[in-house]
């Protein structure tokens, strides 16, 4: 899709909110990742427009610049807790629709807290990633300890930031685009201005008046907050799940993608809107599918070694090999993550073929690449809810993170998933029973020994 339209609202002290909606159905807010926010230089970034797309296929989505950053007042004074809950408030009201969903990044995470507390007719779902409720919880003293750099060197303080704070040092691309964010997003005084405010936020008596449903994630090694700031975060919100994911970066578009937007996805019930980037085939309800997720092992170290150039070249072969073999073994391609794909087949036989002939090509591949390009391949089998170019529900998570379990140059395998390839002339071996994040009981998992077949 082209760049969104940018429009614009007046909070009730007069500073002029932008902000962009786009797409149908269910209306979710993707609160900004404050005090760094600007909606047109974040679209110019491939990761972090792709993140959107997806979920542009499913919703109305709308993204706003918080005050004084970005296409928003810069010149705006006052930043309490207040005065940005009242812009949301304000863009809320413009919306004109009913519930909408909050996704609360961040440091944006206490003003969710604070307007889906006030206002819990408004608020039907509330997504906090890398959140907390008070200043004292967001502490870094790495942070804090930039202080003098920040009035320095404004540059340097930002590439310092943005690799060790935000994007993290295994991913140098999103680290230098969203360092260049921030410089455009706002300066040095900005951004004194904001954490000087920040100081004061504490929703902490807020927590037990949010009534709607409530989903925490993490990063298990974000610095941004600690992870056992997310533990206490869920536990003083009633009701609220805490999904614990791997990697580092607090920005949701980096990493593992795949899992984190199926979790999100299923969380709000997102089953409406226009078709996304994806090609699944619309099957009818109660219609077994298997379905595969792939996953380059580490992609993050391949772009930080080769380059943007290099390594976009690598990942476009990566990306042909796969569509490929999606066309010869008859597999619809639901969605491409950028690092991975997910696909739905109508066999298993013809998926676990795919699986085969995806790591055989590859690895043949690697004799002629810069870099020993493996992929984690992960299948799981169910009746997925089907609607416009996309799968959902229990079975879609769980093959994601099957995925997420296997090694680089592993094909793993639910125990349905060999259950129907029973006959077929496949050979599996067990890996056990695992215990996959947000499900009670455990799986048997089991490893295709595809060399062998």
């Amino acid at each position: 899709m082209g760049e969104p339209h940018i429009r614009y609202v007046a909070s009730r002290d007069g500073v002029n909110i932008a902000y962009w909606a786009e797409g149908e159905g269910r209306t979710v807010i993707h609160m900004p990742p404050m005090p760094w926010s600007h909606l047109q230089v974040e679209w110019e970034g491939e990761r972090q427009r792709a993140w959107y797309a997806s979920l542009l296929g499913r919703c109305r989505l709308v993204r706003y610049d918080n005050r004084g950053s970005g296409l928003s007042d810069r010149s705006a004074g006052n930043m309490a807790l207040e005065a940005h809950v009242a812009d949301l408030e304000a863009l809320v009201e413009r919306l004109g629709e009913g519930p909408v969903a909050l996704i609360g990044v961040s440091y944006a995470a206490p003003v969710a807290i604070a307007f889906a507390a006030a206002h819990p007719e408004l608020v039907s779902h509330l997504v906090l990633w890398c959140g907390f409720a008070n200043a004292t919880d967001a502490h870094i003293p790495a942070l804090a300890a930039m202080g003098p750099m920040f009035e320095a060197d404004w540059s340097l303080a930002t590439e310092t930031i943005a690799h060790a704070l935000v994007a993290g040092w295994d991913a140098p691309e999103e680290a230098r685009h969203f360092a260049a964010l921030m410089r455009e997003a706002t300066d040095r005084e900005g951004t004194s201005r904001f954490f000087s405010a920040f100081d004061t936020f504490d929703v902490t008596a807020d927590l037990e008046r949010v009534t709607c449903p409530v989903l925490v994630l993490q990063r298990r090694g974000a610095r941004v907050p600690d992870p056992a700031v997310s533990r206490k975060l869920a536990a003083a919100i009633p009701g609220a799940q805490l999904v614990a994911l791997e990697g580092e970066s607090v920005l949701p578009w980096v990493g593992n993608t795949g899992l984190l937007l199926a979790t999100t996805v299923d969380f709000l019930g997102l089953r409406q809107g226009v078709a996304g980037p994806s090609t699944a085939s619309n099957a009818a309800a109660g219609t077994l599918r298997t379905i595969l997720f792939t996953d380059i092992e580490a992609h993050t170290a391949m772009m930080q070694r080769l380059g943007d150039a290099e390594g976009r070249t690598i990942l476009r072969e990566h990306e042909r090999i796969t569509r490929e073999a999606l066309r010869e073994f008859g597999g619809s391609e639901v969605k491409s993550m950028g690092d991975g794909f997910m696909a739905s087949f109508g066999s298993a036989q013809r998926a676990l073929e795919c699986a085969i002939a995806l790591q055989r090509r590859l690895t043949e591949a690697a004799a002629r690449l810069p870099f020993m390009l493996r992929i984690r391949v992960g299948l799981n089998a169910g009746e997925p809810i089907a609607e416009d170019d996309d799968l959902f529900g229990a079975s879609v998570i769980a093959a994601a993170r099957i995925a997420a379990c296997a090694e680089g140059g592993e094909i793993l395998v639910s125990n349905v998933v060999r259950e129907l390839a029973a006959g077929k002339g496949f050979m599996f071996a067990e890996r056990g029973e695992t215990v996959l994040r947000g499900f009670d009981d455990p799986v048997r998992l089991f490893t295709l020994r595809w060399r062998e077949a």
